[in-house]
């Protein structure tokens, strides 16, 4: 079971709008690098670098140097391992939420 840090960590990553866009980039060619990135994406290649770096700490994407370029695919491992402590997070409320339901259908009078 992932801990609470490295899953903060996803949903942090996650939380910018410019990586998501990187990383829906990245999902749907399969690999690419900053340069090609930031050609589709509103920010400067070193802005994108700094992305990918937060992306890659929060073990989103991984990287490998081919020559003098640094490709960046995305991990759908960590991606689901982060779905699945949402889904858990989400099927403890829905629980507790039919808990609370049930009690206040019940109803007891009031005094």
């Amino acid at each position: 079971m992932p801990t609470a840090a490295p899953q903060a960590d996803v949903l942090a990553a996650l939380a910018d709008p410019t990586r998501w866009q990187v990383l829906d980039l990245l999902a749907a060619r399969g690999e690419g690098t900053a340069t090609t990135l930031a050609a589709e994406v509103p920010v400067s290649r070193p802005a994108v670098i700094k992305h990918l770096g937060v992306l890659d700490r929060a073990g989103l994407v991984e990287r490998r140097r081919l020559g003098r370029e640094v490709r960046y695919a995305v991990r759908p491992d960590r991606l689901a391992q982060a779905a699945g402590g949402l889904a858990r997070i989400a099927a403890e409320w829905d629980a507790r939420l039919a808990r609370l339901k049930r009690l206040a259908e019940a109803g007891e009078p009031e005094r």
